[in-house]
């Protein structure tokens, strides 16, 4: 596999180390943010723009299993992941994912479907900066709703390349666990819902030929092996600095981090 110039390697690396940073502070795989620096990167080198940004999103979603690894682990130590929510949300997290990654991604164009996600994310932005505080009677639904709800964010997730977070840690809030719980367990989704979403990639693209050297499919590796040493390394940072800040300041962070999200998404929608 050829290396990367030294000026593509400087890229890289920073993007990484910045993705790192917030996959630990907000329980994210920062692939929101990685998905329009890697389409630049790409397309810069002549990859065709709609190709460009299918292995964005997809080597993206990658880095997501090293990022995820780092984070939990970081989170695990302070006992904030709840794992009685993961056994129940993951295997849905699985299907749907699998289902976005292997059959959905390569067909769906996503223009209505990005400005209709764009008024979701945005919504659930306002909620939890407004702080609303959900009835005390609520509670997170038993397994079949928990699976269904993984479905739900694992084919998301799927199709724009993100960690889960945007949705997951909401809905965790709206269901009355507190937010260090909700960002820590989030950070556990993210690996099965990297993990199903590469895979299902991979067959997608499996009979394409190379956009460029090093790439497989939709997966650009040089660039996932870039990002993920250096999200690694600052995802532990991130999640430090999560459970130094209070649950309202945390909140504010997140739904800042959703408004961009959503802004994001409307532009690619409309521009679509």
């Amino acid at each position: 596999m050829p290396l990367p110039s030294p000026t593509l390697l400087i890229e890289l690396l920073v993007l990484g180390g910045c993705t790192g940073f917030l996959a630990g502070l907000l329980g994210i795989g920062g692939g929101m943010l990685m998905v329009p620096f890697v389409t630049l990167i790409i397309g810069a080198r002549g990859v065709e723009p709609g190709l460009a940004v299918k292995m964005a999103i997809a080597t993206s979603m990658s880095t997501i299993l090293f990022t995820s690894i780092s984070s939990l682990r970081a989170h695990h130590k302070r006992g904030a992941v709840r794992w009685d929510l993961v056994r129940g949300i993951a295997p849905g997290i699985v299907i749907g994912s699998l289902l976005a990654g292997a059959g959905a991604f390569s067909l769906i164009k996503g223009a209505a479907l990005a400005v209709l996600f764009a008024v979701f994310v945005g919504f659930s932005a306002t909620q939890m900066l407004l702080d609303r505080k959900p009835a005390p009677s609520r509670s997170m639904p038993g397994p079949l709703g928990q699976g269904a709800a993984g479905a739900g964010i694992g084919f998301l997730s799927g199709l724009v390349g993100a960690g889960g977070a945007f949705v997951s840690v909401p809905f965790m809030a709206w269901c009355n666990v507190p937010i260090h719980n909700a960002v820590a367990t989030s950070a556990a989704l993210g690996f099965p819902i990297a993990l199903a979403s590469t895979v299902g990639y991979v067959i997608g693209g499996w009979n394409l030929p190379p956009a460029l050297p090093g790439a497989v499919g939709y997966l650009y590796v040089p660039a996932l092996l870039c990002i993920a040493v250096a999200s690694v390394s600052t995802a532990p940072l991130g999640a430090r600095a999560a459970h130094s800040l209070d649950m309202r300041q945390l909140r504010r962070v997140f739904a800042l981090m959703l408004y961009a999200l959503a802004a994001y998404m409307l532009y690619k929608g409309l521009a679509g």
